[in-house]
């Protein structure tokens, strides 16, 4: 039985394909995604999945079709009230339903009400049977909350502006990688900036393009002059010990540092104040990176747990994954995510643990070692595969069945799991003009079973192998586990029939074990501030370390945030928060295990 997962999560992740003018990209895409406990199950709806999964355990889910279930809305919202489980979605231009169900995986969801057009809902069920209702996507606006009458689910009263974007204070809220505002790597500031006039700060549309359902001119002109601000979007609410935590996602899904913030209050419709520990989800460095728009539940022996999405965001923005993480919240009342080496395996306990101190089951063992390909496509190369990076991939030259990809171990080693990630590469699949979906009649969601088929095998020599795993199933992100352990030196994938009759292409063939050798030194480090929303740590070169686990947050009891590090002696930090004291910790790391550091102040 498994007891461990790993990150991205292994679900079999829906192919889109995107026709938007001479724009076409075909990707799996899953994000956004609502955890929830419902009648002794684990439910996790995730946008455009046409479906939703379930699970006993948080381990092992399985996939529920459901194509009529409002498939081309964005940012599926599912909440308990009473005995049936809500469900709401994203739309544009025309009121949105909400629908409820009594047993999602036997009856079907039926309309309740249709209130009004909002993006990024999210329903919360105080416990005096009180019902609130959160929405809001948008660099320009905020997010709002209203109470919802629990009967009708139509509001009651006026709605509420709650949070609003801050990111000259905020560092995690500025839009791009790294903290780094770039307008011009906006698809939307390339695609308008033609029609924008500077002397009326106005955009000026063929009417082909001014009657697109749900956004007007005076709005694509309000979001083109607001590039460079972030999107404020993905509320969830939680409750703890009497206190409301209105968490939010920023400053966009394609981002490195997409995150998590949160605000609390004692009232669910505020006033709200930030949380001083902020972003608490964030996952900016590593394989994956991302830890945004999610939801924060408890499990059934109390654990906390946030579930969020990841990027990839290569093929097409939209292009991600979904991420789990342990949570929780301290003695102080101050929500966190355990996010230190959040893409490698983790134990799912059964029973009470404590998230904070959570550490990864097995290191890495296969990073940067040697590797070797049946053949391998022009501009590619077969150490794209373990370079920790799922933003570039090795991809064989053919698409016939019986291309491989083999890691060296350098040595017997003790193999204790097997991550498998599939990549996509200019996927270009057309579909009759009526079967895209979505308002503009741009996107195909695929709900025909795209089945992966490949086999894992392991060998101590080269010569002899031991077929691990024969794979059939819809599996971008295969994962496996040999909890008892087995000895080998290499693992070698071998593809057979793929989607679409693509090549074999893997962006991660991660093996996970226990090193057998010396952890590295510790790492000899300072930090600075830059400015008020940066600040550059460094630490002396350690020979036989693969990178360092960069902990930081606002107290040495609160080193909540983390970013892993690999073949550099120096990271910036771009998610601070201005006028905030931070305290650091950087901590080496090899296959054998992690060294912890010395906790220090943050100068300037």
């Amino acid at each position: 039985m498994k007891q461990t997962y790993c990150n991205p999560l292994d679900l079999g992740y829906r192919y889109q394909h995107m026709k938007e003018g001479p724009r076409v990209a075909g990707f799996r895409e899953g994000a956004d995604p609502t955890l929830v406990y419902f009648k002794g199950k684990y439910y996790l709806f995730v946008s455009m999945s046409a479906g939703f999964w379930y699970s006993e355990d948080l381990l092992d889910w399985n996939f529920h079709a459901d194509p009529d279930l409002l498939i081309y809305d964005y940012a599926p919202d599912v909440r308990q009230v009473g005995g049936h489980l809500y469900f709401c979605a994203s739309r544009k231009g025309r009121n949105c339903p909400i629908l409820r169900t009594a047993d999602p995986l036997t009856e079907p969801f039926t309309e309740v009400s249709a209130p009004f057009a909002f993006w990024d809902p999210d329903l919360f069920c105080d416990d005096d049977g009180r019902v609130y209702f959160y929405w809001g996507c948008s660099n320009i606006a905020p997010i709002y909350g209203v109470e919802l009458d629990p009967n009708t689910m139509t509001p009651i009263g006026e709605k509420q502006e709650l949070i609003f974007g801050n990111e000259t204070i905020l560092g995690y809220e500025r839009p791009g990688n790294n903290g780094i505002v770039d307008r011009e790597a906006s698809v939307l500031y390339q695609s308008m900036k033609q029609f924008y006039d500077p002397k009326t700060g106005k955009l000026n549309l063929p009417p082909q393009m001014a009657n697109i359902p749900g956004l007007s001119v005076e709005s694509l002109t309000a979001m083109f002059n607001a590039i460079g601000k972030p999107y404020i979007e993905g509320a969830f609410m939680t409750k703890h010990d009497g206190l409301y935590y209105l968490q939010y996602a920023c400053p966009g899904t394609q981002y490195n540092t997409y995150a998590d913030g949160v605000y609390t209050s004692r009232s669910p419709l505020g006033p709200f104040v930030r949380q001083a520990s902020n972003p608490f989800s964030a996952k900016p460095g590593g394989f994956i990176t991302g830890a945004g728009h999610g939801s924060t539940i408890a499990d059934i022996y109390g654990n906390w747990w946030h579930a969020s999405t990841m990027r990839i965001s290569v093929n097409y923005d939209f292009e991600r994954r979904v991420g789990l993480f342990p949570a929780g919240f301290d003695k102080d009342g101050v929500l966190y995510c355990n996010q230190n080496f959040a893409d490698y395996p983790h134990r799912i306990p059964a029973g009470k643990f404590d998230a904070a101190s959570q550490q990864p089951e097995w290191m890495l063992l296969s990073y940067k070692k040697p590797v070797t390909a049946s053949s391998t496509a022009e501009n590619s190369s077969p150490e794209l595969a373990v370079n920790e990076d799922c933003r570039s991939w090795w991809s064989a030259a053919g698409a016939e069945p019986g291309e491989w990809l083999c890691a060296d171990l350098g040595k017997e080693s003790d193999v204790r799991a097997i991550q498998v990630n599939m990549a996509d590469e200019k996927l270009v699949v057309d579909f009759p003009a009526d079967s895209y979906g979505d308002d503009r009649k741009t996107r195909h969601i695929e709900t025909r079973p795209q089945i992966s088929h490949y086999t894992v095998e392991t060998s101590v020599n080269g010569a002899d192998w031991t077929t691990r795993e024969t794979v059939a199933r819809e599996c971008s992100n295969g994962y496996y586990e040999y909890a008892g352990g087995i000895r080998a030196r290499y693992v070698r994938v071998t593809g057979g029939e793929l989607p679409y009759g693509q090549p074999l292409r893997i962006s991660g063939l991660r093996v996970f074990g226990n090193g057998e050798g010396p952890k590295p030194a510790q790492a000899e480090a300072a930090g600075a501030r830059v400015d008020a929303l940066d600040a550059t740590i460094t630490w002396k070169h350690i020979e036989n370390a693969q990178g360092c686990n960069v902990r930081y947050g606002v107290a040495p009891d609160k080193l909540y945030l983390s970013w892993l590090v690999y073949d550099a002696d120096e990271v910036t930090l771009s998610t601070l928060t201005a006028g905030q004291e931070y305290y650091v910790c950087v901590d080496s790391f090899n296959e054998n295990g992690i060294t912890p550091g010395k906790t220090f102040k943050l100068e300037g």
